[in-house]
């Protein structure tokens, strides 16, 4: 059996502006953070496009399962006051 001899894999999660949402770019190989950020700018943001970087560690994240869908992403109907269906929008308001 041949030994791993690859680097740490990471996530890497980019903001195009300020108080943008992160959108992943892919992944990278590095042996540290300093390394994955650097690695994560050079090939991810080699043209400026970006403002903020992140980067996880593969086996830090977490993900829920498809068979958790009913549990997790209920609509909870029961819970009036998360929907402002009865709410009534005064006339003449924007932008609502």
């Amino acid at each position: 059996m041949t030994p791993d001899t690859q680097l740490g894999t990471w996530e890497v999660f980019m903001q195009s502006k300020p108080g943008a949402n992160f959108i992943h770019q892919g992944s990278i190989h590095a042996a540290d953070r300093e390394m994955a950020l650097q690695n994560a700018r050079d090939t991810y943001s080699r043209r400026g496009e970006g403002t903020s970087i992140w980067v996880v560690p593969t086996g830090a994240i977490t993900a829920s399962s498809p068979d958790d869908k009913e549990m997790l992403f209920d609509p909870a109907n029961d819970k009036i006051y998360r929907m402002p269906t009865f709410y009534t929008i005064p006339e003449g308001a924007k932008n609502i």
